[in-house]
């Protein structure tokens, strides 16, 4: 058990149980109702998609190799008919040499974010993700703003997209201060909450294909005063289970709010079966970091990633301490 688990278990400790429901709790009750219907639909889903031959996709599922068809590419043409006419594409090749994960050349943060990527991959396909509602939809958060949590998203999502059999979406969902795109260095693009308000009615046209095939990008799109209801939808529950169980090799990464004064990063925390909590060394004290765990579901798995603080202009933050493990 690591330093950062025995300690938020003993502030935890000195905390009252609550027993009523939160309207936060209902809205996890309704996702997980959402989860099912759409499992019982998913065989006769498939059976809508073309034939056309595929490639074979091979991935670890209670330690044992499983072969299946890839049909991603396919489902998500017919789904999101409108896209393929209106395709948007974002180059990430600049970024390579700007500290990120890369698929040229042997890099440290390459390794790093390899050893985070199989604790979350293991628990996406694993045995592990049988007790979880959507345990391959990570979020990704940290307890304040600034401590490197869209860099972390961003390099997990690259990351776990250079695996042979594993498909990536990113999703900006940090609303009030976007910043995946500005990060990636790419102009404004309307997103998610142009989405969720009804001014764009396919969910296709804010998935922004990438210079990697495997990766996929939703932006926040534009602020809005009602981002907290929005989040909270039926339009958007329905979204995330659509994510979570139409492709079986798709692993969605959200790059979420920070955790305190916030709420929601809340919401959020209903919608996602794994959290990756970002902490930069010697910002966040240890009771702070207590409560922003506790604004987490209880029933997910939780990683912890410390962010080191830099050395100078021209290194990238670099991370280490990664804990990683799931609340009985």
């Amino acid at each position: 058990m690591s330093t950062i688990e025995k300690a938020l278990q003993k502030n935890k400790a000195l905390k009252k149980e609550t027993s009523d429901k939160s309207t936060l709790e209902a809205a996890q009750e309704k996702a997980q109702q959402i989860a099912a219907d759409n499992e019982n639909n998913s065989t006769s889903n498939a059976k809508q998609v073309d034939q056309a031959p595929s490639a074979k996709n091979e991935y670890v599922q209670d330690n044992v190799i499983v072969q299946q068809d890839s049909t991603t590419e396919e489902s998500e043409t017919s789904f999101y008919s409108n896209n393929m006419s209106k395709e948007k594409f974002i180059p990430l090749t600049h970024i390579q040499k700007e500290g990120f994960v890369s698929n040229i050349g042997r890099h440290t943060i390459n390794e790093e974010y390899r050893a985070i990527k199989r604790k979350v991959l293991s628990n996406a396909f694993g045995p592990l993700s049988k007790t979880l509602t959507n345990a391959n939809i990570v979020m990704v958060t940290s307890p304040n703003p600034n401590e490197g949590k869209t860099f972390t998203a961003i390099n997990l999502a690259l990351s776990i997209a250079l695996e042979q059999d594993k498909t990536v979406l990113l999703v900006d969902a940090d609303v009030l201060r976007p910043s995946v795109m500005k990060t990636i260095d790419q102009p404004f693009e309307s997103g998610l909450m142009e989405y969720l308000l009804g001014e764009v009615d396919d969910l296709g046209d804010v998935i922004h294909h990438t210079s990697l095939d495997t990766l996929r990008i939703i932006p926040a799109g534009k602020s809005h005063h009602l981002s907290t209801e929005l989040l909270a939808s039926e339009k958007m529950l329905e979204s995330v289970s659509e994510f979570a169980n139409r492709y079986p090799d798709r692993v969605v990464i959200i790059d979420s709010p920070p955790l305190l004064g916030i709420n929601e990063t809340a919401i959020l925390a209903n919608l996602a079966g794994q959290a990756v909590v970002v902490v930069q060394e010697g910002k966040t004290s240890l009771n702070r970091l207590s409560q922003a765990v506790d604004h987490l579901n209880p029933d997910m798995a939780k990683g912890f990633v410390i962010n080191k603080a830099k050395k100078s202009a021209s290194d990238s933050a670099g991370y280490y301490g990664y804990y990683y493990g799931h609340d009985e």
